[in-house]
Parts: structure tokens; C-alpha cells; sequence
């Protein structure tokens, strides 16, 4: 089939090879395609008096001629008359040079990537344009569809390169116009329409089209704190507010999301009150399913426009760094849903996921995997970790999911997985691709960081690559995470029986840089809230979790809580509702909400309680050995010996009278935060405020204080300093 019939057809694979110009002896000849026109003439931009009239060839809409006078350097417009309009537009088929050079680096750099591919302004001459450039290597045809084409495949056939991609340059484009690509497979079947895998900006349900945007309009106004971000991250508190924003708050009509401008002004000045430092955001990636929360993304290069624009979200990332909070995102490299718009079978063929389904399909989420290891996923894969570093400025990627990355026998019976050229389990392309990017964000993004959600004993994941890690900077504690809920569910009675499961976590807390996490996937599919999962009747339910928030806030690690843990919410989190606030109207839920407050001080406040989070010389034991007591002791230290906090948990709620504890020093211990405090709803059990250490060799220390312990409370002494 000849090119001209093929364009008739949407099926064209190199247009350049018969539109736009062409140097003659005797002119320019011009050849241009007009589905449907009845006639043509062509012109310059710069003289449209002296119009040529091209002739009809024997395929319909295509048009050719001789243009004198027109050079290379000229810009020429079309005038296309139809049988009930007229259009005048500057042919696109004339900057083949300029698509072509979308292509001219891309696979030198990840950045490269989102730098060229998705749809960019560009100058083409004087004028205005973007270049589009999509990768579909076994496609036969694409073509660039949109409210400026009428969505008529016909109209912008793509040119395929060497490499796979597709490009063209369209004039005359604004940002804000919406687009997709349509393809054919390699037999000529047509696709689903896609969305842009690079598009910077996404629309919602039901066209899940791409929206042309310009990254370089907003003014960032967070030099300060880029500039110090990432200094000495291991030794400054980090208590992360998990947040899901479309249930964080919910408007009074409950109609709609708050948009990133009403986060702005209310979560932002929320979580700065409460003494968190950095806000997690749930995936903030375009997805399509409400209810996947955002695990399930197909826009990896969009930030969802369900709250706002692009422009919007990096307003608000600003305004967080403008209030001293970091801002980390949610990262899925692990799966991708087979929405029709997206990625799954991109082109016809297994672009993006492997083609084995033992590899290539995820039983939990049913959901692709992506090919970890082909050169052009990786890149993808790499640049989507930069991009958000790059153009919103985010602190840090939480990466989800990262044991499914690195097991092939993830969730799979014998028999339904494929072992590695080694005959093991273990994904080693994945590996490979975990190590890289996490090697390039620390070395273009030093003041960012990488958190990994991993489940297993795999060993280095939060170590340099250098010294065969996954080059992580910090790991999920999802062992301490386990074991403490499942301590704190039982009833009192029977803790003593299952003492190790709150101690067990010291045998391994400095293997990695760990964060303690209470998250989203713990309140969520029947497992209740926090609060939900503690025992005995209402005042005992409370008392359990606030004396379980100061145990995690005092143990060695960073820190996060989903939304909803601060006010004692006793329903589970339900994306669609908000977060109940009404509660903070009874005194029993303002009390633990005083609490969290009241923790996050003094953990930002007080060395002994974070600087040493991932050095053993920060920790030791007092006494871990009394469980039919149900009582735990420990020191957290700083870089100094003034630095000294001593937490002692009483699991019971048998309040203890005159309990010795042992201390490494002398000096007078005073109450920092006692979880018993009537402020946080507790008994006001009477607790001396200050004790003085005598020469009582206890508890293998050399000094004791006798101290009261209130009933489920946690309670820090902190050493005076002279």
C-alpha cells in the first residue's frame, strides 16, 4: 500500500517521506495532507497575498505543487477550504528536523527522557509549538489526537524513528490543549486511545486525557529550605504524618476534594501545630481507581489533577517547605494497572510489563509488572524517580511495594514463577534497577531521600551500593510494626506471655536505618483503627494506645502515623468520608490529640530522643526481662551525657508504687511526658514531677530513682542538666 493510501487509513509509518517540503530545481515542492478538503493553497507566514493553489493527486486529501519562492528558512501556512468551513493552519510536516531531534538524546540520560518524550513547547522558527514524541516500537501507525484535530486519527500522522519513538511537531498548540495517541498494532489493528506515558498533566473520568503544560512558569520561593534539607538527616527527628489528601478533610457539602490551595491553607498549618516534620503523601501519581488509593498509577509523570493543576501541587509542596515541613511521596515502581488508556500492551505488544505472565502479572493487585529489565523501561523507571525530585521538589520517595520487586516467588505457589539464571528467587533486574536509581537521586538529589517499604530480612536495603546494599537511605520497620500491635492486642492479662514481641525489635534495630511505621495499611480491611485494636473497656482502649504512641516515639528510628491515629478515630479509614473530626469535641480524643502533640515536642526537642535514632551507643536497655510485670525500662542518649531520657512502660493497668529503676546517672530525673496525664484524658494518677537518683546500684546501674507508675502509661524522665 503506497503512503498516500495509508494516510487515508490512519495507517501511515513515515509520513516525512512524502509531506512537507522538498528542495526542486524549479522551487519548493510542497506536499501537504487534508483529509476531506476540497482544495488547498499554501503561502508564507510572512506574505499571504501570494497564495499557490495546489493540485489533488489521486489520493483524496493529499496535495502537492511547486512553490517558488519559498526557501528552507521559510515558514508556510496551508489554507484548506472543506465543504462547510475553511481552516488555516502552518502545515506541521515542515520541522521534520526539529521532531526529529526529540530522539537526539534521549537515551543519554534518565532526565533526558521526560525532557524530550510527552509533548514540549518548542520554537519552530517564530512561532510556538509542541513537539510530541511517544515510544511504540511495535506499533504501525500512531497518530496525535485532540479537541484540534477533532480526535480524527487522519489528520497528525507520527513519524517512527530508529529508536521507536514516534515524533511530529504541531504549530500553533497552546498549553491546556488535550491530546492522546492513537495507535495501531503491528497487524493494524487500532487500540485503545492512550494517554501520554510522559504527559505532565492528566484529566479525569471519564477521558483520562493528557493536557499540554508548561513546567517553567511557577516561581519556586523555597531556596532556604532546599538548601539545608538534607543536612545531617540521620541525626534531626523525622515524624511523618502519613496523609491520603482526598479523605484527609472532606468540604462541608462532602461533594468534593479540597483542592491543593485549601490543603495549603489548612493541612499544611494543621500538621505544623501538631510538630510533625514532614508530610507522606499517599501516591500522588495520575490514577484512575478512587479506591486504589493511588497504588494503582497510570500517569507516573502527573501529579493527579483531582485537587488541582501541576502548577497548583508544587504550590502547595512550596508552601510545606515555606512552613519548615519536607514533603515525601509515595513511589510504585512495583505494578500498573491494565486500564485501557494506559500502559498495559501499549503499542499491541509488552512494552512496559514482561510478557510472561510468571513474571509479567501481579496475583495480589492484579495488576502488570514492569520489565525491570529493559534498558527503555529502566530509564523510565529512573526518570519518573527524578522527575518529581526535578519539577515539585519532593524531599523524599517512600518506595511501595519493594519485596515484590525483589522476590520472583512474590505471593506465587511452585510452579507459577520463573527462577533467575542462578536457579534463586530473587529478581535480579529489579535489584539492579532499585540500586540505580536510588545511586542517581543521591547523586543529583543529595538533599533528598529514599525510604523503602520492605518487608522482609533482605539484607542492606537502607546500605550503599558501594558496600552491596540497595542504596536506600531508610527502611520501613515493618518486624517492629508486627510484633508491638500484636503485643498491644492482647489483653494485659496475658501480655507477659508475649513480652518479646515488644523487646525483639533491639536484637535488629540498627541492622538498617529504620522508620517505625503505623500506616495507612494498618486501619484499613477489617483490621480496625489503632484504637480499635486495643482492649479492655473505653478509658483502657485509650490508655493502651497512648501508652503504645510514647513507647514507639521513645524507641530507637523515625517515625510515621497515618492521619486519623492523632484523634483516636475508632472507625477504620474509608477513602471516600473524611477523617471523623467531630471526635475532638469529646475530652477522650482532644486528650490523645494533645498527647501526639505533646510527643512530637519532645521528640523534636530533646537530642536523647532522636540524634542517635540509628546508632546503638543511643540505646540501652534498663531492664527488658520483667514480664510478668509487663514492664519495660530504657535510656535513650545523645551526643552527650547530659543527654539522657529514661522511658519506663507499664503494660498493665496495676499502677506500681515505689518501682526502682536503674540509671547511668546521678542527678534529678523530671517528667517529660507521662501518658497518664489528665491533659491527655488520662487517671491523673499522682506521679512525683522531679525524683533525685541516689547511690543505688540497681538494674545493673550504678544509680536508681524510685518512681511511680501511673496504670498503661508511658512515662519519660529526663536528666537534668546542671
Amino acid at each position: 500500500m503506497h503512503v498516500e493510501q495509508q494516510l487515508a487509513r490512519a495507517g501511515c509509518t513515515h509520513p516525512f517521506a512524502v509531506l512537507g517540503p522538498v528542495e526542486r530545481p524549479d522551487g519548493m515542492q510542497v506536499t501537504v495532507w487534508r483529509p476531506d478538503a476540497e482544495s488547498v493553497t499554501v503561502h508564507k507566514v510572512s506574505d499571504d497575498n501570494n497564495k499557490v493553489t495546489l493540485k489533488g493527486t489521486a489520493e483524496p486529501g493529499v496535495f502537492s505543487g511547486i512553490v517558488k519562492g519559498l526557501t528552507p528558512a521559510d515558514i508556510y501556512q496551508v489554507t484548506a477550504k472543506y465543504a462547510q468551513h475553511e481552516t488555516t493552519s502552518i502545515d506541521p510536516y515542515q520541522f521534520q528536523d526539529l521532531a526529529y531531534h526529540a530522539v537526539h538524546y534521549i537515551d543519554h540520560s534518565p532526565q533526558n527522557l521526560y525532557q524530550q518524550a510527552g509533548a514540549h513547547i518548542v520554537k519552530a522558527g517564530n512561532e510556538s509549538a509542541i513537539r510530541f514524541c511517544v515510544y511504540a516500537p511495535n506499533a504501525s501507525a500512531v497518530s496525535v489526537i485532540g479537541d484540534f484535530n477533532g480526535w480524527d486519527a487522519r489528520v497528525h500522522p507520527m513519524q517512527k524513528t530508529d529508536m521507536g519513538y514516534w515524533v511530529l511537531v504541531i504549530p500553533q498548540l497552546a498549553v491546556g490543549e488535550r491530546y492522546k495517541f492513537q495507535l495501531k498494532d503491528s497487524q493494524g489493528n487500532d487500540l485503545p486511545h492512550k494517554a501520554d506515558p510522559m504527559g505532565y498533566f492528566a484529566e479525569q473520568y471519564p477521558s483520562h486525557a493528557s493536557v499540554i503544560h508548561d513546567h517553567s512558569i511557577y516561581q519556586w520561593q523555597d531556596d532556604n529550605w532546599m538548601q539545608q534539607r538534607g543536612e545531617d538527616r540521620y541525626h534531626k527527628p523525622m515524624s511523618i504524618y502519613e496523609v491520603h489528601l482526598g479523605s484527609w478533610r472532606k468540604p462541608d457539602d462532602d461533594r468534593r476534594y479540597l483542592t491543593y490551595h485549601e490543603l495549603a491553607e489548612t493541612l499544611i498549618p494543621y500538621a505544623v501545630d501538631m510538630g510533625y516534620t514532614h508530610l507522606e503523601l499517599l501516591p500522588v501519581s495520575e490514577f484512575p481507581f478512587d479506591g486504589s488509593w493511588g497504588y494503582q498509577p497510570v500517569g507516573l509523570f502527573a501529579p493527579t489533577s483531582r485537587f488541582g493543576n501541576p502548577d497548583d501541587f508544587k504550590y502547595f509542596v512550596d508552601k510545606c517547605h515555606q512552613a519548615g515541613l519536607g514533603v515525601i511521596i509515595d513511589w510504585v515502581p512495583a505494578h500498573f494497572p491494565e486500564d485501557g488508556h494506559g500502559l498495559a500492551r501499549f503499542d499491541g505488544s509488552h512494552v512496559y510489563e514482561y510478557d510472561d505472565p510468571r513474571k509479567g502479572w501481579h496475583p495480589d493487585w492484579n495488576s502488570c509488572i514492569y520489565d525491570f529489565g529493559k534498558d527503555t523501561v529502566r530509564q523510565f523507571l529512573v526518570a519518573n524517580a527524578l522527575f518529581w525530585l526535578d519539577k515539585f521538589h519532593i524531599d523524599g520517595l517512600r518506595v511501595d511495594a519493594v519485596a515484590s520487586m525483589l522476590y520472583l516467588d512474590y505471593s506465587r505457589n511452585d510452579g507459577e514463577w520463573i527462577p533467575n539464571v542462578d536457579g534463586g528467587n530473587q529478581n535480579y533486574e529489579a535489584i539492579s534497577l532499585l540500586r540505580w536509581m536510588n545511586e542517581e537521586v543521591y547523586r543529583q538529589y543529595p538533599g533528598a531521600m529514599t525510604i523503602a517499604e520492605e518487608s522482609t530480612s533482605f539484607p542492606g536495603v537502607s546500605r550503599p551500593t558501594d558496600a552491596g546494599g540497595l542504596g536506600f537511605g531508610f527502611k520501613w520497620n515493618m518486624g517492629w510494626m508486627h510484633d508491638s500491635l500484636h503485643f498491644m492486642a492482647k489483653d494485659p492479662a496475658y501480655r507477659r506471655y508475649h513480652h518479646d514481641e515488644m523487646t525483639f525489635s533491639m536484637v535488629y534495630a540498627f541492622d538498617e536505618n529504620f522508620v517505625l511505621p503505623l500506616s495507612h495499611d494498618e486501619v484499613v480491611h477489617g483490621k480496625g483503627s489503632i484504637l480499635g485494636k486495643m482492649p479492655g473497656d473505653e478509658w483502657q482502649a485509650a490508655a493502651n494506645q497512648r501508652a503504645y504512641a510514647a513507647f514507639m516515639f521513645a524507641h530507637p528510628g523515625k517515625k510515621l502515623n497515618f492521619m486519623g491515629i492523632e484523634i483516636a478515630q475508632y472507625r477504620e479509614w474509608n477513602h471516600d468520608s473524611s477523617l471523623d473530626w467531630h471526635l475532638l469535641e469529646y475530652p477522650k480524643h482532644h486528650g490523645m490529640q494533645c498527647l501526639y502533640k505533646a510527643l512530637n515536642g519532645a521528640y523534636t526537642n530533646t537530642p536523647a530522643l532522636h540524634q542517635l535514632d540509628h546508632d546503638p551507643s543511643g540505646f540501652n536497655w534498663i531492664d527488658h526481662h520483667n514480664a510478668q510485670q509487663s514492664v519495660m525500662s530504657f535510656c535513650r542518649k545523645g551526643n552527650t551525657d547530659t543527654d539522657l531520657v529514661v522511658v519506663v512502660c507499664n503494660m498493665t493497668p496495676m499502677p506500681r508504687e515505689h518501682y526502682r529503676v536503674g540509671v547511668p546517672a546521678p542527678g534529678t530525673y523530671s517528667v517529660l511526658i507521662n501518658t497518664d496525664a489528665e491533659t491527655y484524658w488520662g487517671s491523673g494518677f499522682s506521679v512525683p514531677q522531679s525524683v533525685v537518683a541516689d547511690k543505688h546500684e540497681w538494674n545493673g546501674q550504678p544509680f536508681s530513682i524510685e518512681v511511680t507508675l501511673p496504670p498503661l502509661a508511658t512515662v519519660y524522665w529526663q536528666l537534668e542538666s546542671e
